[in-house]
């Protein structure tokens, strides 16, 4: 015997997709949006619904939550308690709504995010504005359904007497939505109704001159009106909230920074214990202590500021940097007709007022259907009284009640429901004065019915009592505006020297590629010598320079690499320091070749590079000027056509200089060439530059340098047999660009000298520092040889066979030079 069964076969796509649509439909109607009426998501519904059934009302005394708690999760809402809790808590946070829904006595939470108190300890009831919501729910005004069990009746809707949607606002998530509808005030939303009731073609910028933007319970500052008019015509926009601050001067004449209004639903613990943060990391040089001084009396976060820190520029820090100032996006969805829909303020505004009407509508109709109903019984009764004798004999002649009132009908006439209230009537209403009472009450009925019809019949007339309505609204519960609204975002630029204490320091940059900064205490406690680099490393910039400055330093391939100094690892200076590739990924041999501080990044002069295979070129200084990327990427300084070329050398040139400089070259086989600086071209950072002097195919550039012939000091030639010697650059007849030159060696036909390096003209207390290609560092003095003339070879100071030659030249780091841009 086999029994039927009804066993389906469905893939498990329709299976998914028919389960998760029903589940989201549910999600989007039932839980996470708001109902464009009312603004009330299901679970805030049920639970002001059951408060006000259960007469936990605001003129009655306090119940504990666990027990509106219980009556919503058993009779309408079957989801966790925790859930409902939550909900009803949130209804009642003054931080959170701008009209709370819900009073409520005990600890319910707080702006620094504490958890309320357990629902068995706090006690709840509605609010006084809470009590609007519910007006006339017992008038047939909406639609009840049946609850999850089919055991009781739950509205679908509620009467919602004020605009609560844009009042309170609301957020959720749902599936495949969210809204993010800020709180607004009261006052001038219900304006904004009355004047578009009288103006159903209003533009949006004329209520906007009502509902001047959103009105948070935190107060806060709001900037950004094309933000507010975008969210208001397409129900998507972008705005910025702001603390209110002020900085007031305390003993000492140090200043502190006092936040008094903080941005919608931040946290206030979150918040204090990031700016405290801010301080012990000494991101921001200046702060001294930051504390929550907020009480009974209101919200007070006090940061306080060392002397001579500059509040103004610390607290542009925070607002950047803290959440004291936010972005907030608008995304007004809400349910509309049974499906989500993004509106903006008109269309929220007309759709509360078509609710609003139906709802009167709806609740004249009853009080009609009712003052009907008991005219027709109190003209039942004023005849009844007129005839008085005659009802009471046939109603002493009937057999019992239902005789009675079947009597009453056929003999005068009466109906059912006015026989049933005569042989209802008490003994003491047969007096004179309950008839006056009752053509009283006739003609007060005749009159209201009549001012019912005509609610019902003009639609002028149901405007002018939905305006009154909301009028009467605004006078009982408005309040002035919290939030300030200024019309312009204000951009927050935070200059370096808040964010560093501007002191002295000595900078180093290795030859190798070792960066760091150090206390001059560190300094002046150490050995000279102690710098912490290897034997065969070497400093090519030392300087003492202030934590505001700025380097750039170059390599010999090319690249140029920005560092703010404060950026710079800061250490002891036997340390070694931090090495650049662990930031920038450099090339094997890649090195620095030179380094220049600046006091700022507004400089006006060009940097002079050459290379090994010919070319030069000028390229202004804005041309370096850091990137987003410079932290993990070294720009280009000049682009290298081969692939063995090198750049030589680089100097800066103040804007003040370029016209008295000269361009002095000498090529490893042994010319020199001399031009004006003015011949080389200006080219951009990623341009190769000019031709700078004409070499054969076996030949490369040494070196250049700029010189200022006024001043008649010599260049120093080093070559590759070991031979040093100093000329001066007149000895050579200065030409133009990109010509061979003249020789400035004497051409031997055995071991011919070539130009190893070339160093520019040096300080007196400058040395020549070289290195050999074993790795051998030698200190010259070059002040110790004589001046030779173009056709010397100099004297050798090196023996190469035990050395080996020298391949690296740098003058020694020159601590009391002048010159703060170039070493």
């Amino acid at each position: 015997m086999s029994k039927q069964q009804n066993i389906q076969e469905l893939t498990l796509e329709e299976v998914m997709s028919d389960r998760f649509g029903r589940y989201s439909k549910y999600i989007i109607q039932e839980r996470a949006l708001p109902d464009i009426r009312d603004g009330l998501k299901p679970v805030q519904r049920r639970i002001l619904y059951a408060m006000n059934r259960d007469g936990n009302t605001f003129d009655k005394g306090f119940r504990k939550s666990a027990k509106s708690v219980g009556n919503v999760m058993g009779n309408f809402h079957p989801h966790g308690d925790s859930s409902i809790y939550e909900a009803m808590v949130r209804l009642s946070q003054e931080w959170k709504l701008r009209e709370p829904l819900i009073d409520m006595h005990g600890n319910n939470g707080s702006m620094d995010g504490d958890p309320p108190a357990a629902m068995r300890y706090t006690e709840a009831r509605l609010s006084k504005i809470a009590g609007e919501m519910l007006q006339d729910i017992d008038k047939k005004t909406v639609d009840f359904v049946l609850n999850f069990d089919d055991t009781e009746e739950e509205p679908t809707v509620l009467p919602a007497r004020f605009p609560n949607l844009l009042v309170n606002g609301a957020t959720g998530i749902s599936a495949g939505y969210a809204t993010e509808i800020p709180p607004h005030n009261l006052g001038e939303v219900i304006q904004a109704l009355v004047y578009l009731i009288d103006h159903p073609q209003a533009s949006l910028e004329k209520l906007m001159t009502f509902i001047k933007g959103p009105d948070f319970p935190t107060g806060g500052i709001i900037q950004g009106l094309d933000g507010i008019k975008q969210a208001y015509e397409t129900g998507r926009g972008r705005i910025v909230i702001r603390s209110r601050t002020k900085i007031d001067t305390i003993r000492g004449g140090r200043k502190k920074i006092v936040i008094t209004e903080l941005p919608y639903e931040i946290n206030k613990a979150q918040l204090v214990k990031k700016m405290d943060e801010i301080r012990i990391l000494k991101k921001v040089d200046g702060i001294a202590e930051v504390r929550d001084e907020s009480d009974r009396r209101g919200l007070s976060i006090v940061v306080e500021l060392k002397k001579q820190a500059d509040a103004q520029g610390i607290l542009t820090y925070l607002l950047k940097n803290t959440d004291l100032q936010i972005t907030y996006n608008f995304n007004m969805v809400a349910i509309n007709h049974q499906r989500p829909d993004q509106l903006g303020l008109k269309q929220l505004l007309l759709a509360y007022l078509d609710y609003q009407k139906e709802v009167i509508t709806r609740r004249t109709q009853f009080d009609l259907d009712k003052a009907q109903a008991r005219q027709h019984i109190v003209l039942g009764l004023i005849k009844a009284l007129s005839i008085l004798d005659k009802v009471i004999k046939v109603i002493r002649q009937s057999k019992n009640k239902k005789n009675a009132k079947d009597n009453l009908v056929q003999t005068f006439d009466f109906s059912q429901p006015q026989a049933e209230a005569i042989v209802s009537l008490q003994l003491y209403r047969l007096t004179n004065t309950d008839i006056t009472a009752l053509e009283k009450e006739q003609a007060d009925l005749a009159k209201q019915i009549l001012q019912l019809k005509k609610i019902l019949a003009e639609p002028k007339e149901l405007a002018r009592v939905l305006k009154a309505q909301l009028r009467q609204i605004n006078r009982e519960y408005g309040s002035p505006r919290l939030s300030e609204i200024q019309a312009k975002i204000e951009p927050l630029k935070v200059e370096t020297k808040v964010i560093v204490a501007d002191e002295t320091v000595m900078v180093a940059v290795s030859h190798d590629g070792y960066l760091k900064r150090s206390s001059l205490r560190s300094y002046h406690s150490s050995a000279t010598s102690d710098n912490g680099l290897k034997n065969e490393d070497f400093l090519t910039f030392q300087r003492p320079l202030s934590t505001l400055d700025h380097l750039l330093m170059f390599t010999n391939k090319g690249h140029v690499i920005y560092r703010p100094v404060y950026e710079l690892s800061d250490g002891r200076w036997k340390d070694t320091g931090e090495h650049i590739s662990q930031s920038i990924g450099l090339a094997p041999d890649e090195y620095i070749i030179h380094t220049f501080a600046f006091n700022d990044l507004k400089q006006t002069g060009h940097f002079v590079l050459g290379t090994s295979d010919g070319f030069i070129k000028q390229t202004p200084f804005t041309d370096y000027l850091p990137g987003r990327t410079y932290k993990s990427r070294a720009a280009q300084a000049i682009r290298l056509k081969h692939q063995t070329a090198q750049v030589t050398n680089v100097y800066y040139v103040p804007a003040a200089q370029l016209e008295q400089l000269e361009v002095f070259l000498a090529s490893y086989t042994g010319y020199g060439l001399r031009y004006a600086l003015a011949e080389v071209p200006v080219n951009g950072a990623k341009a190769a530059g000019a031709k700078a002097m004409a070499l054969k195919s076996e030949d490369h550039v040494a070196d250049f340098v700029l010189v200022d012939t006024k001043q008649n000091i010599p260049v120093t030639l080093i070559t590759q047999r070991g031979a040093l010697k100093r000329m001066k650059v007149q000895e050579v007849t200065k030409t133009s660009r990109a010509r061979r030159g003249m020789l400035i060696l004497r051409e031997l036909k055995r071991q011919p000298h070539r130009i190893q390096l070339m160093a520019p003209p040096l300080a007196t207390s400058q040395k020549l520092l070289l290195q050999t290609n074993t790795k051998q560092t030698i200190l010259i003095d070059p002040a110790q040889h004589p001046i030779s003339d173009r056709y010397s070879n100099g004297s050798f100071v090196l023996d190469v066979d035990k050395v080996g030659i020298p391949i690296i030249g740098y003058p020694t780091v020159n601590l009391d030079a002048a010159d703060a841009t170039h070493d």
